[in-house]
């Protein structure tokens, strides 16, 4: 009887220090320090047109008013110079969630399949965390069409999230398309909180409020997924009246051959781009002529702003509700923009191009004690750096499928040595390689673009094909991918994959595309 019982306490002692070990593992790291909580903030399509760009780069636009973003700039470190590894939103997020780039996974577009088809279950940078201990919580749009969250199996692996809800919106935002605020006016009475941006900030304003006991002693990961300055650039009337349209200032443009206008502008700025980049990189015939031929130009930018403008109100609301946070001095802030977006420059409206405008993002940084509040960053990296570096703040180890630098170096101190470099993909064989102070480009076809930023920033001379840059070339050529991953295509490859969701399974027939 009496070893009976020694077993069974002997068990019980087993089982507590196993789980009490379990616990001290998810809240502390191997040296014993707290785990750091994320808040972890993508926002859709947002450019370079933010205050801390224009006030310290000749990039930007300084119509832009976004005091919360600059807010947050002035809290942490903020990078000049950062790209998204690809230009279009599926296979950015793809990117960056999973650690995994485009050229690597084969995921290049938003047509047809969804990033679920290229990654697999369990290589996100949530689904790392959640298996560390963290309890993962997301809202809005982090990965491509996630905004349904767990109810949309195919945008999102349920079982790496805790909580995922679904958005909730208005009933004047499902009559409202893509049209409204970039060729045609808006004609609807929107109110802030008609726009899904505004509750998922106050869902994540609750996660914030809460304290470790609510989470059974365990460090948080949330994600905040705001989708605009997205189109539609449909927002309340208060934020277009900030950007009066007959007040709306164009994007530079280039002053050589005596040039008279903007249409003369573009394809003068065009000449010497290869013919494939003006084909499939351009496209000027496309959006761009529509605008010109409308005559829409100044008010699309007065609603891009707007839209901006009302990002930059929720970014506030969720920036009070970090600072009221129990948990703030110990929270880790991301944020960062899947890619940028052309408002004309380059004959180009949207993205999906691999020059500046199209890949320089926001980037900006609060990591407790490593940090220095208002800092800025000049140096070039892109945002596969997000999952290394966030996994070694947090104590934890680098998985081996993921590329990317750990910037930790440039947290600390803004201003080190740094031999890094910017590389960006659009679809197939279409790469960008940036540092210090160049833009390589090259296509599928072997056509190149070279741009010196010192002394262009706006890309309006493309030197690759000067001698005196040859060496330059070389160099920065040795960064493009060593492999590629085709885009297949269907009929070549398909795989029938089952994925849990709420308990339920869903067979969905995929091709990799």
């Amino acid at each position: 009887m009496a070893s009976r019982l020694f077993g069974i306490l002997s068990a019980f002692v087993a089982i507590t220090v196993h789980f009490s070990f379990s616990i001290i593992s998810a809240v502390a790291d191997d040296e014993g320090n707290k785990r750091p909580n994320i808040l972890f903030i993508p926002v859709d399509d947002l450019n370079n047109w933010i205050g801390y760009f224009s006030k310290n780069t000749p990039k930007g636009n300084a119509q832009s008013m976004t005091p919360n973003l600059d807010r947050l700039s002035a809290m942490g470190l903020s990078f000049t110079n950062a790209h998204a590894s690809a230009t279009i939103c599926n296979p950015s997020r793809a990117a960056v969630w999973s650690g995994v780039r485009a050229e690597t996974s084969g995921c290049y577009d938003n047509k047809d399949h969804p990033w679920t088809s290229f990654i697999k279950e369990g290589l996100g940078l949530n689904a790392h965390f959640k298996e560390n201990g963290y309890m993962t919580f997301a809202r809005g749009k982090t990965y491509h069409s996630s905004q349904q969250g767990k109810e949309k199996p195919l945008t999102c692996y349920v079982d790496e999230w805790d909580e995922y809800p679904k958005i909730k919106q208005g009933d004047v935002i499902k009559y409202i398309t893509d049209r409204v605020g970039f060729t045609e006016p808006l004609l609807y009475d929107i109110q802030d909180d008609d726009d899904p941006d505004w509750h998922t900030v106050d869902y994540c304003h609750d996660k914030l409020m809460e304290t470790t006991d609510d989470r059974d002693g365990k460090p948080f990961f949330l994600a905040c997924g705001i989708v605009k300055p997205h189109m539609p650039w449909a927002v309340p009337q208060k934020y277009y009246d900030l950007y009066p349209a007959s007040e709306v200032e164009l994007p530079p443009y280039p002053t050589t051959n005596d040039v008279k206008d903007w249409e003369e502008a573009i394809w003068e700025d065009l000449a010497d781009v290869p013919e494939y980049a003006i084909n499939k990189m351009s496209n000027p015939d496309k959006e761009f002529t529509e605008v010109i031929e409308l005559g829409v130009w100044e008010s699309s930018i007065q609603s891009y702003l707007a839209t901006i403008a009302y990002m930059d109100m929720n970014i506030g609301r969720l920036l009070d509700a970090f600072e009221k946070s129990p948990e703030r001095d110990n929270t880790i802030v991301v944020l960062w923009s899947d890619h940028g977006y052309h408002l004309g420059e380059k004959g180009h409206h949207k993205k999906q191009t691999l020059w500046e405008e199209a890949s320089d993002v926001p980037f900006i940084w609060i990591v407790p004690g490593v940090t220095t509040p208002g800092t800025i960053c000049d140096r070039p990296v892109d945002l596969q750096s997000i999952y290394p570096t966030l996994s070694k703040l947090a104590g934890l180890d680098v998985p081996d499928h993921v590329d990317g630098d750990d910037i930790r170096p440039l947290l600390e101190d803004p201003s080190a040595e740094w031999d890094g470099v910017a590389k960006v993909t659009v679809r197939y064989k279409n790469h960008a390689i940036v540092d210090q102070r160049y833009r390589y480009i090259r296509y599928v076809d072997g056509s190149e673009e070279l741009y010196d930023h010192d002394n262009d920033p706006n890309e309006f001379t493309n030197l690759a094909n000067w001698r005196d840059y040859r060496d330059v070339k070389r160099r920065l050529a040795t960064h493009l991918p060593q492999v590629d991953m085709p885009a297949w295509h269907d009929g070549e490859m398909n795989l029938n994959v089952t994925i849990s969701c709420n308990d339920e399974d869903v067979t969905v027939k995929k091709c990799p595309g």
